[in-house]
């Protein structure tokens, strides 16, 4: 269950990365991050049009980086942690390969060349 998990995670992270390419995104994500606000409170912070703020509201659930709660007529959205996770998871491969090769190199500079 785990393993369906990581991996659906996993191919959902490009779209999330994609997502997070906007500022407008970016700072509502800012926002929900450490309270749950309805739409329209999220709206309130932007210059933009309500229109505007809801579509990037629909990228950002869509991405699974936000998730949407109905309270009546309220649309509450918070952030939702485990994304992160599943991003910085993904980033952390990459980062970890890379400092394996740059250690390797570090490492053959330093050995003492026999001519």
């Amino acid at each position: 269950m785990a393993r369906g998990r990581a991996q659906k995670a996993a191919s959902q992270v490009p779209e999330m990365m994609k997502a997070l390419g906007d500022p407008q995104r970016v700072a509502i994500l800012r926002l929900v991050h450490s309270a749950e606000l309805p739409a329209g409170e999220i709206a309130s912070h932007f210059k933009t049009t309500r229109q505007a703020v809801s579509q990037n509201l629909k990228v950002l659930t869509n991405a699974g980086l936000i998730e949407l709660r109905q309270v009546g007529t309220r649309r509450l959205y918070r952030i939702r942690p485990e994304a992160f996770e599943d991003i910085r998871s993904f980033l952390e491969a990459f980062w970890d390969n890379r400092l394996t090769v740059l250690k390797g190199e570090i490492e053959s500079r330093r050995r003492p060349r026999h001519e």
